[in-house]
C-alpha cells in the first residue's frame, strides 16, 4: 500500500475518533487576519468539528472565514477578551453536544498537526485537562516580558495548587467541558486561562502535560495584544485573589476530597469483609450442608455468589461512583457462551458476577486461594487456569451441558494504565473446542476508580457494556485460536479508543 494512502487512512481514522469521542476544536481570534485562514484550514485537515470565536474583530477576519465550509462561527461586535471568547466557545460546544474542546491560538503559534498528541492523551486520561507544553521555549526568541510572565505564572500556580506545570501560559489545551464547573471566570482577558487551570486543579481535575511544537515568527511579523504594564497588573491582582482563595476555598476542597476518598476506601473494605466473611461464606457453607446432591450444592453456591455481587453493586454501591450497564442487544445469558472481558480493576469480577448466576469463572491462583472467598468459589466449580486447559476441559464440558457460561479474562493480568495487553489464546481454544458463542463485555472506568497498585478508591464512573454474541461459525472463519485472540484484542482496543462515558 502506498505511503500516501496510509497517511490518508490514518488521518480519516483520527477525525473519526475525534468526532466519536465528542472532541471539537475552538479557535478564539482577535484581529488575526494574516494567519486565521491558514490556521483554520490546517485545523480542518485534522478535525471535522471546528468553532471559530471572533472576539469583536475590527479587521478582515470575519469576512475571510465566513465562506470556509465546515466551521461554526461565534461572532460579536465588542472585544471582550480571550476569557470571554473561551467561555462563549465552550458554551457553543456544549450546546452542540461536545464533551471536550481543544483550544488553539489563531496567530499561527500552535500547530494543528499536534492535535493527535492531545487526542492520544485524552484516550489515556479521559477525565483530565490536557496542557500542551510548548517545546524549546528556552531557545525561542522571546521578549523578556514574555519569559518572565511564563515563569511568574508557573511559580504562582504551584503555590496556589501544590502542583507544578512547566507551561501554564500555553493556550493549546484539551478541556473536559463537563468538569469546568460553570465557566464563571474572575477575569475576562487572557489570564482567564490560568484561572481555568487553578480552579480545575482545586476541583480535583487531573492535569496532564504533553509536549507540542510552537512557532514564533520573526519579531516584526508577530501580532501581539499583550500590554506589559496593564496586563502584568491584571495578572498580579488575579494571583493575589487566587492566593487568598487557595486558603479559604482550594485547601478546604482538597481536605474534603481526601476525607471523601478515605471514607470511600473504608466503605468498600468494610462491606467487602462483611459480605465475603459474614454473609456469603456462612450461607454458602450452610447451603453445602443442607443439600445432598453435588449439582444442587454447587448451583446454590453460585446463586449466593451472584446475589452477593448484586447486593454490593446495586444496593451498597460506592459513594461518589456512578455504575451503569448498557445491554443494547438484550442479552439474558440463558444460552451458554464463552464470556470475555477486559481487565481493569478488582471491581471487574464483582461486576461480572452480578450479571447472572448461570456462570462459572476461570480464575487466577490468588483468587482460588483467597482466605476471604477461596473456599466458596472452589465449591462453586470455578477453576484456576494454572491447572491447564486440557485438565479442566472435561469439567467445563459438563458445565456447558448443564447450561452454564464460562467467563475468562484473556489478558490474565491488568495493566497500570488500562491499556489492553496481549490476549492469550487459551480462552479462544476453549470456545473452539466447546463450539461456544463468544460474548464480549467491555468495562470502562473501573481502573480509574480502583487503579492498580493504589490502596485508595476514587470517585468516577464505571460502565459495563454487554456486547453482541459472535457465533462459532463467524469467529472460526477468522482463523486459529491465536488469530481469534489477536482479532478480539484489536476489537477491544478500538472500543476503548472511541467510547466516552
Amino acid at each position: 500500500m502506498p505511503k500516501q494512502t496510509i497517511d490518508i487512512i490514518s488521518n480519516q481514522e483520527q477525525r473519526r475518533l475525534l468526532h466519536g469521542r465528542g472532541i471539537c476544536v475552538i479557535i478564539p481570534t482577535y484581529n488575526n487576519a494574516g494567519t486565521i485562514v491558514d490556521v483554520v484550514q490546517r485545523t480542518l485537515l485534522q478535525c471535522d468539528d471546528v468553532i471559530v470565536v471572533c472576539d469583536g474583530c475590527t479587521d478582515d477576519t470575519l469576512s475571510l472565514i465566513k465562506d470556509i465550509e465546515g466551521i461554526q462561527i461565534v461572532s460579536y461586535e465588542r472585544n471582550e477578551g480571550k476569557g470571554t471568547a473561551l467561555k462563549r466557545g465552550f458554551s457553543k460546544a456544549l450546546e452542540m453536544g461536545f464533551s471536550y474542546a481543544i483550544t488553539l491560538d489563531a496567530d499561527g503559534q500552535h500547530y494543528p498537526e499536534d492535535i493527535p498528541v492531545l487526542l492520544e492523551a485524552n484516550i489515556k486520561h479521559p477525565e483530565a485537562l490536557i496542557v500542551g507544553q510548548r517545546k524549546g521555549l528556552e531557545n525561542m526568541e522571546r521578549s523578556k516580558g514574555s519569559k518572565f510572565a511564563n515563569s511568574f505564572s508557573n511559580f504562582w500556580f504551584c503555590v496556589q495548587t501544590g502542583h507544578y506545570l512547566g507551561d501554564t501560559q500555553t493556550g493549546y489545551r484539551l478541556y473536559p467541558l463537563k468538569k469546568l464547573r460553570g465557566l464563571s471566570f474572575l477575569t475576562s482577558r487572557y489570564e482567564a486561562e490560568l484561572e481555568l487551570l487553578v480552579f480545575s486543579s482545586w476541583h480535583g481535575v487531573k492535569l496532564i502535560s504533553e509536549p507540542v511544537n510552537v512557532f514564533y515568527p520573526p519579531r516584526e511579523e508577530r501580532v501581539s495584544h499583550f500590554r506589559p504594564g496593564l496586563d502584568f497588573t491584571r495578572i498580579s491582582i488575579l494571583n493575589t485573589c487566587l492566593c487568598v482563595l487557595a486558603i479559604v476555598y482550594g485547601l478546604p476542597l482538597a481536605i474534603f476530597r481526601f476525607l471523601a476518598t478515605t471514607f470511600r476506601t473504608f466503605h468498600c473494605a468494610f462491606w467487602f469483609c462483611v459480605v465475603s466473611l459474614l454473609v456469603m461464606k456462612p450461607i454458602a457453607w450452610l447451603q453445602l450442608i443442607l443439600h445432598r446432591k453435588d449439582d444442587d450444592k454447587s448451583s446454590g453456591v453460585r446463586s449466593i455468589i451472584h446475589k452477593s455481587a448484586v447486593f454490593i453493586m446495586k444496593f451498597i454501591g460506592i459513594p461518589g461512583v456512578k455504575y451503569s450497564v448498557e445491554n443494547d442487544g438484550g442479552e439474558d445469558f440463558t444460552k451458554p457462551a464463552l464470556i470475555i472481558s477486559n481487565h481493569q480493576s478488582y471491581l471487574d469480577l464483582m461486576i461480572l458476577l452480578s450479571q447472572t448466576e448461570k456462570l462459572v469463572v476461570l480464575t487466577n491462583d490468588w483468587v482460588w486461594n483467597s482466605p476471604f472467598f477461596g473456599s466458596v468459589i472452589r465449591h462453586a466449580e470455578y477453576y484456576p487456569v494454572s491447572d491447564g486447559i486440557e485438565k479442566i476441559m472435561p469439567n467445563l464440558t459438563d458445565l456447558v451441558r448443564r447450561g452454564y457460561s464460562i467467563a475468562i479474562y484473556p489478558e490474565s493480568t491488568r495493566s497500570e494504565d488500562m491499556r489492553i495487553q496481549r490476549f492469550h489464546k487459551g480462552a479462544f481454544y476453549i470456545a473452539e473446542q466447546l463450539k461456544l458463542d463468544i460474548l464480549p463485555l467491555v468495562v470502562y472506568g473501573a481502573g480509574q476508580v480502583m487503579p492498580k497498585k493504589s490502596k485508595l478508591v476514587h470517585s468516577g464512573s464505571v460502565l459495563l457494556e454487554i456486547g453482541k454474541r459472535i457465533d462459532f461459525d463467524t469467529y472460526s472463519r477468522v482463523g486459529t485460536p491465536k488469530e481469534v485472540a489477536s482479532w478480539f484484542r484489536k476489537w477491544y482496543i478500538e472500543k476503548l479508543r472511541i467510547k466516552i462515558y
